[in-house]
């Protein structure tokens, strides 16, 4: 790749004009986190009860003692064998997190439409140990958009319309991210985000918008892997 060089004064004069704009980015940034805790909360009065490792459990009892909620809304079809590439790598990032989002009044979780036995079963194969919740056994997935069926097509992604050819290949699953608060035993519904709205969960762009190369990825996704599934390097 041929890029510009200069000098080291030269350097740091680009390098003080762009940080006018990173400061700009951050305060804009500070600003729609304001606005998110402004937005109103829907009350959620469909009984959800998921699978999890510790038997049925309703999404009040997901809060485990907390008053907030985070769910990832991690893609896993149950007809599938392992969890999709892409989120795995989000989560890769979750464990060690989600220890100081558990001591803030946070609780954080995966759910998929995938059975409890193929979700610990891959978590465990990942070396993962956040808790994953299966919502086969109820509409939690259609009603918060990111699963489709034949039998529920999803009539919107994202805020907006899904196209009809994305329905032609089938059902499908979608990555996003939802957010409740528990008060005096209600459940309510406060924030959620899908696609290019979860970039900053996932932890390895944010250090690669700061790699010499960025994200490199020539306008498409897919060199990454699991990461069980990368080559072995030895030395």
């Amino acid at each position: 790749m041929n890029h510009q060089t200069g000098t080291r004064p030269e350097w740091d004069v680009a390098r003080r004009s762009l940080l006018e704009r990173e400061k700009e980015l951050t305060r804009m940034s500070d600003e729609l986190a304001r606005q998110r805790l402004e937005l109103p909360w829907v009350r959620v009065d469909e009984q959800y009860v998921f699978d999890t490792e510790d038997g049925p459990r309703t999404l009040a009892d997901l809060f485990d003692d907390r008053s907030q909620l985070i769910v990832y809304h991690f893609m896993f079809d149950p007809d599938w064998d392992e969890g999709c590439p892409s989120c795995s790598s989000v989560v890769d990032h979750m464990d060690i997190p989600r220890i100081h989002l558990e001591h803030h009044d946070v609780t954080w979780i995966a759910v998929s439409r995938a059975p409890i036995e193929k979700l610990l079963a891959y978590r465990a194969r990942m070396g993962w140990s956040f808790p994953w919740a299966s919502s086969l056994h109820n509409e939690f997935n259609f009603d918060y958009k990111v699963s489709s069926t034949a039998e529920r097509p999803l009539s919107e992604y994202n805020f907006r319309a899904t196209p009809l050819d994305l329905h032609a290949s089938g059902p499908f699953e979608a990555p996003g991210m939802s957010a409740f608060a528990l008060q005096d035993g209600v459940v309510y519904h406060t924030y959620s985000a899908y696609a290019r709205g979860m970039d900053v969960a996932w932890g390895m762009f944010q250090w690669l918008d700061r790699a010499p190369l960025g994200r490199n990825e020539d306008g498409a996704h897919g060199w990454y892997r699991r990461h069980d599934a990368y080559d072995v390097v030895t030395a």
